[in-house]
C-alpha cells in the first residue's frame, strides 16, 4: 500500500489520540502538523515532521501533501475544510462535518465543485459490532427487523476535561456521540422519516443526556424500523450496548470498549458473559433462552485509512460519502427542534 504524505490539523485527543495512531497502524506518514503547544509530542511521534501554528501556514506546503486530516474543534471545520479544498488537497474531516445542516451542505457543495476531494471520519462504521450486525442483516439471520437500539452510556458524575462534551457551541454529546449513533442507524436501516428527541444538560453546560427515536423510511409498504439511540454521562447502570429485534432472532451486544455494564455477564456463572470454552465473539444471536455466539469479524478502525489511501491514489469513491453527513446533520438539527418544541419532527 502506498504511503501518503499527511498534514494533520490538531494534535490533541482526536489528532494524536485517534488519527495519528490509526495512520501509523495503516502504515501512513504524518509529515506536517498544526499545533501551537505540542511540538515536542510531534517530534517524539513523527521525527522530522514540520510543525506549523495554523492552517494557512500548513497550506503553504500543500504541494508536499496528499491528504489533510482536520481534527480541529467542530466550529472551525467549515473554514478549515474550505481552505484545504481550495488548496487542492484531499481532505478527511472528523465528525461531525459541521454544526448545522446548512454548513454541512455548504462543504459538500464545495467538495463537488473541487472534484469530490472530501470524506468524513465516521470510524464507527468499522466497529466490529457494526460489521457483525451488517453481516447478520445481509444473511437474513434476524428476519425482518422492527427495532434497533444502541446506547453509549457512561457514569461520569464529574465533568470530563473534554471540550466536545463541555462546550455548548460544540453541541455536547448530541453532536459528538449522537453523530456516530445516527450515522450507524441510517447506514443500517436507511433514511429517517421522523425524529423525536429528549435532550438535557445534567453535569455540564452542554447537552450530556440524549435520547433519539427515529422512524426509518420503508420501501415495501411495511412499517419502517424504529431506532432508539441514547448517549449519556450520568447512567449509573448503563444498558446493553446494542439490541436489535427481528422476527427470527435478536442481536445483543452487552459491553463496549471496556465500559462497565451490569449486562456484561448475562449469567454470573459465565466469565465475561461467555460459557466455558466459548470463543471470543461479538455479541450473541438470541432466541428467547437460546443464544449463539456471533463470530468476531476481521477489520477495525485502521481500515478507514486503508480505504482513504485507495480513494486518494486510485480515485475511487470516498470511504464515507460526505452527503451522508448532511443527512446526519439534518437528523441532529431536527432533534434540537423536537426537544425544544416537545414534538415529533417529520423530515
Amino acid at each position: 500500500m502506498e504511503q501518503l504524505r499527511v498534514g494533520l490539523v490538531g494534535y490533541g485527543g482526536a489528532g494524536r489520540g485517534i488519527h495519528a495512531r490509526l495512520l501509523r497502524e495503516a502504515g501512513q506518514r504524518v509529515t506536517h502538523v498544526v499545533t501551537r503547544s505540542r511540538a515536542a509530542q510531534v517530534e517524539e511521534d513523527w521525527p522530522g515532521a514540520v510543525v506549523v501554528p495554523d492552517v494557512p501556514a500548513l497550506l503553504e506546503h500543500a504541494g508536499e501533501l496528499d491528504l489533510v486530516v482536520i481534527a480541529s474543534p467542530t466550529g472551525e471545520h467549515v473554514a478549515h475544510v474550505l481552505a484545504a479544498l481550495d488548496a487542492g488537497v484531499h481532505v478527511l474531516v472528523d465528525k461531525p462535518l459541521a454544526t448545522t445542516t446548512a454548513d454541512a451542505q455548504r462543504l459538500v457543495d464545495a467538495s463537488v465543485a473541487a472534484g469530490g476531494r472530501l470524506t468524513v471520519f465516521q470510524n464507527r462504521r468499522w466497529d466490529t459490532e457494526q460489521l457483525a450486525l451488517r453481516s447478520l442483516l445481509e444473511t437474513g439471520a434476524l428476519g425482518r427487523v422492527h427495532r434497533f437500539e444502541r446506547r453509549w452510556e457512561r457514569f461520569r458524575p464529574q465533568p470530563q476535561d473534554r471540550w466536545k462534551e463541555n462546550d455548548p457551541d460544540a453541541g455536547g454529546l448530541l453532536l459528538d456521540l449522537g453523530a456516530h449513533l445516527v450515522d450507524s442507524a441510517v447506514q443500517l436501516f436507511g433514511p429517517a422519516e421522523t425524529v423525536y428527541a429528549e435532550l438535557a444538560a445534567r453535569t455540564t453546560p452542554a447537552v450530556d443526556d440524549v435520547f433519539l427515536a427515529l422512524v426509518h423510511a420503508s420501501s415495501d409498504g411495511e412499517p419502517g424500523v424504529i431506532s432508539h439511540l441514547q448517549a449519556g454521562s450520568l447512567a449509573g447502570a448503563p444498558g446493553p450496548r446494542t439490541r436489535v429485534l427481528g422476527a427470527r432472532a435478536a442481536y445483543l451486544v452487552t459491553s463496549f470498549e471496556g465500559e462497565p455494564t451490569p449486562f456484561a455477564a448475562l449469567d454470573d456463572a459465565y466469565e465475561e458473559g461467555r460459557r466455558p470454552g466459548e470463543p471470543v465473539h461479538e455479541g450473541w444471536l438470541v432466541r428467547g433462552a437460546e443464544r449463539t455466539p456471533v463470530p468476531m469479524p476481521t477489520g477495525g478502525h485502521h481500515d478507514v485509512y486503508r480505504e482513504v489511501v485507495r480513494w486518494v491514489v486510485d480515485g475511487g469513491p470516498p470511504p464515507v460519502d460526505p452527503a451522508d453527513a448532511v443527512r446526519t446533520a439534518r437528523v441532529l438539527d431536527a432533534a434540537r427542534t423536537s426537544a425544544g418544541e416537545g414534538r415529533v419532527v417529520r423530515l
